[in-house]
Protein backbone atom coordinates (compact mmCIF):
# COMPACT_ATOMS: atom_id res chain seq x y z
CA UNK A 1 0.00 0.00 0.00
CA UNK A 2 1.39 3.37 -1.02
CA UNK A 3 1.07 6.51 1.07
CA UNK A 4 -0.93 8.19 -1.72
CA UNK A 5 -3.06 5.30 -2.97
CA UNK A 6 -6.29 6.63 -4.45
CA UNK A 7 -4.98 10.15 -4.94
CA UNK A 8 -5.03 12.02 -8.24
CA UNK A 9 -2.35 14.68 -8.72
CA UNK A 10 -1.51 17.51 -11.09
CA UNK A 11 2.19 18.44 -11.10
CA UNK A 12 3.52 21.48 -12.98
CA UNK A 13 7.16 21.78 -14.00
CA UNK A 14 7.33 18.00 -13.99
CA UNK A 15 9.70 17.32 -16.89
CA UNK A 16 13.00 17.83 -15.08
CA UNK A 17 14.80 18.39 -11.80
CA UNK A 18 12.73 18.69 -8.64
CA UNK A 19 9.42 18.37 -10.49
CA UNK A 20 10.50 15.12 -12.11
CA UNK A 21 11.67 13.78 -8.76
CA UNK A 22 8.29 14.62 -7.23
CA UNK A 23 6.43 12.97 -10.09
CA UNK A 24 8.35 9.74 -9.64
CA UNK A 25 7.88 9.81 -5.87
CA UNK A 26 4.12 10.40 -6.05
CA UNK A 27 3.71 7.68 -8.65
CA UNK A 28 5.72 5.29 -6.49
CA UNK A 29 3.35 5.98 -3.59
CA UNK A 30 0.29 5.11 -5.65
CA UNK A 31 -1.01 8.44 -6.98
CA UNK A 32 -2.36 8.73 -10.51
CA UNK A 33 -0.81 11.71 -12.25
CA UNK A 34 -1.21 14.37 -14.87
CA UNK A 35 2.15 16.00 -15.57
CA UNK A 36 2.64 19.39 -17.17
CA UNK A 37 5.62 21.25 -18.56
CA UNK A 38 6.69 23.48 -21.41
CA UNK A 39 9.21 20.80 -22.43
CA UNK A 40 6.99 18.43 -24.37
CA UNK A 41 9.56 15.80 -25.31
CA UNK A 42 10.88 15.27 -21.78
CA UNK A 43 7.41 15.54 -20.27
CA UNK A 44 5.89 12.95 -22.54
CA UNK A 45 8.83 10.61 -21.97
CA UNK A 46 8.36 10.82 -18.20
CA UNK A 47 4.60 10.37 -18.56
CA UNK A 48 5.16 7.13 -20.47
CA UNK A 49 7.59 5.95 -17.80
CA UNK A 50 5.04 6.59 -15.05
CA UNK A 51 1.88 5.64 -16.97
CA UNK A 52 0.72 9.21 -16.41
CA UNK A 53 -1.08 11.79 -18.47
CA UNK A 54 0.75 14.79 -19.90
CA UNK A 55 -0.53 18.25 -20.80
CA UNK A 56 1.83 20.71 -22.49
CA UNK A 57 1.34 24.17 -21.00
CA UNK A 58 3.19 27.46 -21.23
CA UNK A 59 2.03 29.15 -18.05
CA UNK A 60 3.18 32.53 -19.31
CA UNK A 61 -0.02 32.55 -21.37
CA UNK A 62 -2.83 34.16 -19.30
CA UNK A 63 -5.39 31.38 -19.88
CA UNK A 64 -2.99 28.43 -19.72
CA UNK A 65 -3.29 27.65 -15.99
CA UNK A 66 -7.09 27.44 -16.04
CA UNK A 67 -7.05 25.29 -19.19
CA UNK A 68 -4.43 23.04 -17.63
CA UNK A 69 -6.48 22.45 -14.50
CA UNK A 70 -9.60 21.69 -16.51
CA UNK A 71 -7.66 19.25 -18.71
CA UNK A 72 -6.26 17.49 -15.64
CA UNK A 73 -9.74 17.08 -14.14
CA UNK A 74 -11.01 15.73 -17.42
CA UNK A 75 -8.16 13.21 -17.57
CA UNK A 76 -8.33 12.03 -13.95
CA UNK A 77 -11.96 12.63 -13.03
CA UNK A 78 -10.96 14.74 -10.05
CA UNK A 79 -7.86 16.30 -8.46
CA UNK A 80 -6.94 15.61 -4.84
CA UNK A 81 -3.33 16.89 -5.00
CA UNK A 82 -1.86 19.97 -6.68
CA UNK A 83 1.92 20.45 -6.86
CA UNK A 84 3.09 23.74 -8.41
CA UNK A 85 6.76 23.47 -9.30
CA UNK A 86 6.99 25.35 -12.61
CA UNK A 87 9.39 28.30 -12.91
CA UNK A 88 11.12 29.95 -15.88
CA UNK A 89 14.85 29.39 -16.30
CA UNK A 90 17.09 31.96 -14.66
CA UNK A 91 20.78 32.70 -14.18
CA UNK A 92 22.94 34.50 -11.66
CA UNK A 93 23.43 37.56 -13.87
CA UNK A 94 19.81 38.62 -13.41
CA UNK A 95 20.42 41.15 -10.65
CA UNK A 96 18.12 43.96 -9.58
CA UNK A 97 20.00 46.25 -11.98
CA UNK A 98 19.99 43.84 -14.91
CA UNK A 99 16.74 41.85 -14.94
CA UNK A 100 14.40 42.97 -17.69
CA UNK A 101 10.72 43.75 -17.45
CA UNK A 102 10.01 40.77 -19.69
CA UNK A 103 11.96 38.45 -17.38
CA UNK A 104 10.13 39.90 -14.37
CA UNK A 105 6.72 39.46 -15.99
CA UNK A 106 7.42 35.86 -17.04
CA UNK A 107 8.65 34.84 -13.60
CA UNK A 108 5.74 36.42 -11.73
CA UNK A 109 3.19 35.09 -14.22
CA UNK A 110 4.38 31.49 -14.09
CA UNK A 111 5.16 31.32 -10.39
CA UNK A 112 2.60 33.57 -8.73
CA UNK A 113 -0.27 34.31 -11.11
CA UNK A 114 -0.51 30.73 -12.39
CA UNK A 115 -0.03 29.50 -8.83
CA UNK A 116 -3.00 31.58 -7.70
CA UNK A 117 -5.19 30.44 -10.61
CA UNK A 118 -4.33 26.78 -10.05
CA UNK A 119 -4.67 27.04 -6.27
CA UNK A 120 -8.02 28.79 -6.46
CA UNK A 121 -9.34 26.36 -9.07
CA UNK A 122 -8.15 23.40 -7.02
CA UNK A 123 -9.67 24.81 -3.84
CA UNK A 124 -13.08 25.40 -5.45
CA UNK A 125 -12.96 21.94 -7.04
CA UNK A 126 -11.97 20.15 -3.83
CA UNK A 127 -14.50 22.03 -1.69
CA UNK A 128 -17.37 21.37 -4.10
CA UNK A 129 -16.63 17.65 -4.20
CA UNK A 130 -15.85 17.22 -0.51
CA UNK A 131 -12.26 16.19 -1.26
CA UNK A 132 -9.80 16.40 1.65
CA UNK A 133 -7.19 17.65 -0.78
CA UNK A 134 -3.66 18.85 -0.46
CA UNK A 135 -1.59 21.45 -2.28
CA UNK A 136 2.17 21.92 -2.31
CA UNK A 137 4.02 24.91 -3.71
CA UNK A 138 7.75 24.70 -4.40
CA UNK A 139 9.10 27.99 -3.10
CA UNK A 140 12.69 28.84 -2.19
CA UNK A 141 15.04 30.11 0.47
CA UNK A 142 14.96 33.25 -1.71
CA UNK A 143 11.56 34.01 -0.20
CA UNK A 144 13.40 35.01 2.98
CA UNK A 145 16.92 35.91 1.79
CA UNK A 146 17.71 38.12 -1.22
CA UNK A 147 20.17 36.94 -3.82
CA UNK A 148 20.85 38.10 -7.38
CA UNK A 149 17.38 37.24 -8.63
CA UNK A 150 14.82 39.89 -7.63
CA UNK A 151 12.04 38.55 -9.87
CA UNK A 152 12.52 35.03 -8.49
CA UNK A 153 12.81 36.16 -4.85
CA UNK A 154 9.72 38.35 -5.09
CA UNK A 155 7.74 35.56 -6.74
CA UNK A 156 8.72 33.03 -4.08
CA UNK A 157 7.89 35.47 -1.29
CA UNK A 158 4.49 35.97 -2.90
CA UNK A 159 3.95 32.23 -3.16
CA UNK A 160 4.75 31.88 0.53
CA UNK A 161 1.92 34.27 1.42
CA UNK A 162 -0.40 32.68 -1.15
CA UNK A 163 0.11 29.35 0.63
CA UNK A 164 -0.93 30.94 3.93
CA UNK A 165 -4.01 32.57 2.41
CA UNK A 166 -5.14 29.36 0.72
CA UNK A 167 -4.50 27.36 3.88
CA UNK A 168 -6.57 29.76 5.95
CA UNK A 169 -9.45 29.82 3.46
CA UNK A 170 -9.57 26.06 2.94
CA UNK A 171 -8.66 24.59 6.32
CA UNK A 172 -12.22 24.21 7.56
CA UNK A 173 -12.91 22.08 4.51
CA UNK A 174 -10.12 19.67 5.38
CA UNK A 175 -7.85 20.92 2.60
CA UNK A 176 -4.20 21.39 3.52
CA UNK A 177 -1.81 23.78 1.72
CA UNK A 178 1.94 23.88 2.35
CA UNK A 179 5.20 24.85 0.71
CA UNK A 180 8.60 23.25 0.42
CA UNK A 181 11.75 25.39 0.08
CA UNK A 182 14.65 23.51 -1.50
CA UNK A 183 18.22 24.54 -0.78
CA UNK A 184 21.21 23.87 -3.00
CA UNK A 185 19.85 21.37 -5.52
CA UNK A 186 22.07 21.32 -8.66
CA UNK A 187 20.17 21.69 -11.92
CA UNK A 188 17.42 24.02 -13.01
CA UNK A 189 18.38 27.52 -12.00
CA UNK A 190 21.00 26.63 -9.40
CA UNK A 191 24.73 26.86 -10.13
CA UNK A 192 26.82 24.61 -7.87
CA UNK A 193 30.14 25.49 -9.52
CA UNK A 194 31.46 27.44 -6.52
CA UNK A 195 34.65 25.77 -5.30
CA UNK A 196 34.19 23.64 -2.17
CA UNK A 197 30.47 24.50 -2.12
CA UNK A 198 29.70 21.43 -0.05
CA UNK A 199 31.77 22.85 2.79
CA UNK A 200 29.26 25.70 3.13
CA UNK A 201 26.45 23.25 3.90
CA UNK A 202 26.21 21.91 7.47
CA UNK A 203 25.23 18.42 6.27
CA UNK A 204 28.23 18.40 3.94
CA UNK A 205 26.65 18.02 0.49
CA UNK A 206 24.36 19.61 -2.03
CA UNK A 207 20.90 18.13 -2.22
CA UNK A 208 19.15 15.96 -4.79
CA UNK A 209 15.64 16.01 -6.25
CA UNK A 210 14.96 12.84 -4.24
CA UNK A 211 15.71 14.71 -1.00
CA UNK A 212 12.99 17.19 -1.87
CA UNK A 213 10.58 14.59 -3.24
CA UNK A 214 10.67 12.48 -0.08
CA UNK A 215 9.69 15.49 2.02
CA UNK A 216 6.98 16.33 -0.51
CA UNK A 217 5.44 12.90 -0.01
CA UNK A 218 5.52 13.42 3.75
CA UNK A 219 3.73 16.78 3.41
CA UNK A 220 1.15 15.40 0.99
CA UNK A 221 0.20 12.26 2.91
CA UNK A 222 -2.06 12.25 5.94
CA UNK A 223 0.01 9.64 7.71
CA UNK A 224 2.81 12.12 8.47
CA UNK A 225 1.27 15.59 8.14
CA UNK A 226 -2.48 15.46 8.72
CA UNK A 227 -2.19 18.41 11.18
CA UNK A 228 0.19 20.54 9.07
CA UNK A 229 -1.02 23.42 6.91
CA UNK A 230 0.06 26.92 5.96
CA UNK A 231 3.74 26.28 6.55
CA UNK A 232 6.98 26.12 4.59
CA UNK A 233 9.47 23.31 5.19
CA UNK A 234 13.08 23.94 4.16
CA UNK A 235 14.95 21.00 2.65
CA UNK A 236 18.38 22.59 2.51
CA UNK A 237 20.93 20.59 4.50
CA UNK A 238 21.08 23.56 6.89
CA UNK A 239 22.51 26.06 4.41
CA UNK A 240 20.02 28.74 5.50
CA UNK A 241 21.85 28.84 8.84
CA UNK A 242 24.63 30.77 7.11
CA UNK A 243 24.83 34.00 5.14
CA UNK A 244 26.39 32.01 2.30
CA UNK A 245 25.25 34.00 -0.68
CA UNK A 246 27.86 36.09 -2.55
CA UNK A 247 26.62 39.56 -3.47
CA UNK A 248 27.00 41.00 -6.94
CA UNK A 249 28.74 44.35 -7.25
Amino acid sequence: MGLLDGDTALITGAASGIGRGMARALAREGARLVLSDINVESGEKLARELSAGFVAADLVEPTAARKLFDAAVQALGQISILVHCAAPKRNESETALAVTEAQWDAMVTVGLRAGFVLGQAAGVHMKARGIKGRMLFVTSLHAETPRNLPHYSATKAGQTMLVKELARALGLHGIRVNAIAPGAIPGGGFDASIAAFDKMIPLGRTGTPDDVADMAVALLCDRFSRYVTGTTVAVDGGIALYNWIPFAS
